[in-house]
C-alpha cells in the first residue's frame, strides 16, 4: 500500500491502527526469539564480495542486521555515551538554549508516534551540520563537545557509506553512488547524529505511553548504539505483521545494529524492506534507570533525486520526501 500523502511505501494504515489499539490497551504483542544477524566488516575490501551478500540476504529477509569489526575503537564509542551523558544532564533551563528545529537541537517528550498517540518517553540532542549554528554548547559549559561529537559524526558516516556501497553493487548503481548523495561538505547534507536519553519509569507513569513507539525510519540507513544492560529494542519484520511477533535485539558491545529505512525502501523499488521497531519500557525484572543509545540516520542530501530504475514511484528530492515523511507522521519540529 503506498502511503497517500507521500506516494511512497508505507505500513498500511490498518497496521498502524492496530499497533495504536495494541499500545493504547497497554498489550505489547508476542515476543518470539529470532536469529538478529551479526555480519562481520572485518578486511573489507578483500571480503567486499561475501560481506555485500551476507548484507544484501539479511536485510531482504528481515531488514535489521548488525555489523562488527566495523573500524571504530570502543573507546571512541564509550566516549561518545559519556558526552551524551553530561549533555543531557546539564539543567532543562540550559538545554533549552538548543531548541530542535529541522532535525538539529534538543527536545524532549516531543515526538508523539502514531502507533501511540503520546510522547515518547525520551529526550534527544540531534547534530545535522550545516543546521548546527547556535545549537553547540560552549567550551565552558561541555568543554571540546562540538568538536569530539562531529569526530564520532563522521565515523558514524564512513561505517554507514560502507554498507551503503554494498547495497549499491547489487542495485546496479555505482559503487561510490550513496558517498556521493550524503556528501557532509555540502550545504543541504542532511544525515543526522542522535543522542538519545530514554528515561527511568516513574510512579504513576501514564497508561500506553512507551519508550519509543512502533515505527519506522526515514532514512537509507539507520546505525544505533546500545549500551549493554539497557534494553527494550525489539523489531516487527514486515511478514510477521499479522501475527505482532516482536523480536528483541539485546545490546552487545562492539556491534552497531543497523535497520533500512523508508528513504532506501523506495530507492531500491521495495527490495530492501523498512519494517517497525520499538523502545519498550522496562518490566519490573529489568533494569529500571535511564537507557542510552546514539542513532545515526543516513539521509540523502536535500538536493538529491531519488529515482525508480523501475518506474514505480515517481521522482522526488530527498529534501521533499523528508519533509514528507515527517509531515505525515508529525505535528512538531521534526
Amino acid at each position: 500500500m503506498l502511503n497517500p500523502v507521500t506516494n511512497t511505501p508505507a505500513p498500511s494504515d490498518f497496521a498502524l491502527e492496530e499497533l495504536r489499539k495494541e499500545s493504547t490497551m497497554g498489550t505489547e504483542g508476542t515476543t518470539v526469539a529470532r536469529e538478529v544477524r551479526v555480519i562481520d566488516l572485518s578486511d573489507f575490501e578483500a571480503r567486499r564480495a561475501e560481506i555485500t551478500e551476507q548484507l544484501w540476504s539479511a536485510a531482504v529477509e528481515i531488514g535489521f542486521f548488525q555489523v562488527s569489526h566495523h573500524g571504530i575503537a570502543q573507546a571512541d564509542i564509550d566516549a561518545a555515551f559519556a558526552r551524551s551523558a553530561a549533555f543531557f544532564a546539564q539543567a532543562e533551563t540550559t538545554k533549552a538554549q538548543w531548541p530542535l528545529a529541522r532535525n538539529a537541537g534538543w527536545e524532549s517528550r516531543a515526538q508523539i508516534r502514531p502507533s501511540t498517540g503520546k510522547a515518547d518517553l525520551k529526550e534527544s540532542y540531534q547534530v545535522t551540520r550545516p543546521r548546527m549554528a547556535g545549537l553547540w554548547p560552549t567550551e565552558a559549559e561541555l568543554p571540546g563537545f562540538q568538536a569530539d561529537t562531529l569526530g564520532f559524526e563522521a565515523q558514524c558516516w564512513a561505517v554507514g557509506m560502507r554498507v551503503l556501497s554494498c547495497f549499491a553493487d547489487k542495485l546496479g548503481m555505482e559503487r561510490d553512488f550513496f558517498t556521493r548523495a550524503h556528501n557532509p561538505a555540502s550545504p543541504h547534507y542532511q544525515s543526522t547524529l542522535r543522542m538519545l536519553r530514554y528515561f527511568a519509569p516513574q510512579p504513576g507513569q501514564e497508561p500506553g505511553a512507551w519508550r519509543a513507539g512502533a515505527h519506522t525510519d526515514f532514512d537509507c540507513l539507520t546505525l544505533l548504539f546500545q549500551r549493554p544492560g539497557q534494553g527494550g529494542l525489539q523489531v516487527l519484520p514486515g511478514k510477521e505483521m499479522e501475527g505482532r511477533a516482536w523480536t528483541p535485539v539485546e545490546p552487545v558491545e562492539g556491534v552497531i545494529t543497523c535497520n533500512i529505512g523508508d528513504m532506501l525502501m523506495r530507492w531500491s523499488d521495495d527490495q530492501l524492506p523498512s519494517n517497525f521497531h520499538r523502545v519498550k519500557n522496562p518490566a519490573a525484572h529489568e533494569y529500571q534507570g535511564d537507557r542510552y543509545s546514539l542513532a545515526f540516520f543516513c539521509q540523502a542530501d536535500e538536493d538529491v533525486l531519488i529515482h525508480s530504475k523501475s518506474g514505480k514511484y515517481p521522482d522526488i528530492t530527498a529534501a521533499e520526501y523528508l519533509k514528507q515523511r515527517i509531515s505525515a507522521n508529525f505535528s512538531n519540529k521534526y
